[in-house]
Formats: C-alpha cells, sequence, structure tokens
C-alpha cells in the first residue's frame, strides 16, 4: 500500500555506506521506521531531509510484513530555523523528539497527539514565548493523549510520590491551564522559581511513572537542569 503522509523526523542513522534509517512520527499511520536507500549517494543526496527536527512529506510503499518501510520521494514541508540557532531551545526540541520516539508504538495513528506535536515545535520556535511552556505543554499532551490524563487533585497512583502542588496556588493554575490546551495566557506568564521546580518535577515524575525506559534519555540531564 503506497502511503503519502507528513511526518516529523524523531531519528536517523547511516545503515551501509549510503542508506539511511529514520524513525519518524507521521500523522497517517504514527511512528514508521524507514529504509531511505542511497540516501548519501553523490547523485541524490537525501540525507538533509532525514535529520532529526526535518518536517517532511514522504511517500512510502508500506508493507505489513517489513519492519522497515522503503521510501520512494520525500519533500520538506517546514522549517522551525529559531530552534536550530538557540541552544536552550534545540536542546527542548531534542528531548521531545526522544520521549516521542521512545513512548509511541509502530504503526499505531495518533493523529491529534501529531498535530500537537507540531504546535509544540511552532511554540518552540517562536522566540516571543517561553520555551518553559511549550516543554510543559508538550509533557502535558504526552499524557493525556496516551491515556494518563493527570488529575491535580490528590491523584491515587500507587508508589509513587508527587511533588506537593497543593500549597502553590500557581501551579495549580498553570498545569490546570496547559491541561486544558488554552495556553495563550501563559506565554508572558512570569513563573517563580519554586512554581518552577514544582511544575518541573510534578509533570516529569507522572511521565516516568507511566513510561518506562525514559530515565536513560541522554539530553534529560542538561533539559532538567535547564527547567530549574
Amino acid at each position: 500500500m503506497v502511503i503519502d503522509t507528513p511526518a516529523v523526523v524523531l531519528k536517523s542513522f547511516s545503515y551501509g555506506e549510503t542508506s539511511m534509517i529514520a524513525h519518524c512520527f507521521s500523522k497517517k499511520n504514527g511512528k514508521i521506521n524507514l529504509i531511505i536507500k542511497g540516501a548519501k549517494s553523490k547523485k541524490s543526496p537525501k540525507s538533509p531531509y532525514f535529520q532529526p527536527l526535518s518536517y517532511i512529506d514522504i511517500i512510502y510503499n508500506h508493507k505489513l510484513n517489513r519492519d522497515l518501510q522503503t521510501v520512494s520521494k520525500v519533500n520538506f514541508r517546514g522549517h522551525w530555523l529559531n530552534i536550530i540557532e538557540d541552544l536552550y531551545r534545540i536542546s527542548l526540541a531534542m528531548t521531545v523528539l526522544e520521549i516521542t520516539n521512545k513512548v509511541l508504538s509502530e504503526n499505531d495513528p495518533h493523529p491529534v497527539f501529531f498535530k500537537t506535536l507540531l504546535r509544540v515545535l511552532e511554540l518552540l520556535n517562536n522566540k516571543l514565548i517561553n520555551p518553559k511552556i511549550a516543554f510543559w505543554f508538550y509533557e502535558c499532551a504526552l499524557l493525556s493523549n496516551l491515556g494518563f490524563q493527570p488529575t491535580l487533585e490528590n491523584p491515587d497512583l500507587p508508589g509513587l510520590v508527587l511533588p506537593d502542588i497543593q500549597n502553590d496556588p500557581s501551579s495549580n493554575i498553570i498545569l490546570a491551564t496547559l491541561l486544558s490546551g488554552n495556553i495563550d495566557n501563559l506565554y508572558e506568564e512570569k513563573i517563580s522559581k519554586k512554581t518552577n521546580s514544582l511544575i518541573s518535577n510534578y509533570l516529569w515524575s507522572l511521565i516516568t511513572y507511566h513510561f518506562e525506559n525514559l530515565s536513560n534519555i541522554k539530553s534529560i540531564s542538561v533539559v532538567r537542569k535547564l527547567l530549574s
């Protein structure tokens, strides 16, 4: 079956002398693993299209019995130049991609979450918006879209001790707004160091509770320091 879909490249690496393998989050089929034959060929190089953070349109032949799908055509769909030029923003963006790659199952469509990921990257690309807000919004959307909608009032999660946000009204308001998806009023919100720490620790505690193997994400230690 020939699939034509937009996608975001989550991860890529070399395969052999001229080919590449790319893990992508596609709108139609969710996470897909692609092989790009001749990607590094001098005659028709495709490797620039399959760098992490690339937003592309792809056409590939989907076969159920294959772990790697073969790409036949690719074009750029959009760019996030401001992210690439800013160390803080690109650190957050790469962590978003790495988390997404680890938590999604192959060929399991999540069109709403795909749309949310694009919005998060657009927010990170906007220099007028606090990148912490964009990252927290991503974490809330990840939990909600994959079936773990947080409950701010005393969540009953065995074995998990969450940071106490009940005594910090700002944390509750910001988290409730993030979970609602209506975050326009948060773009210029002044966030205290205490509130910042509470929200960051609260969301990351929930994510590592519900999703395994995230503690070994290479970029997360750097990002945790940036968010503190």
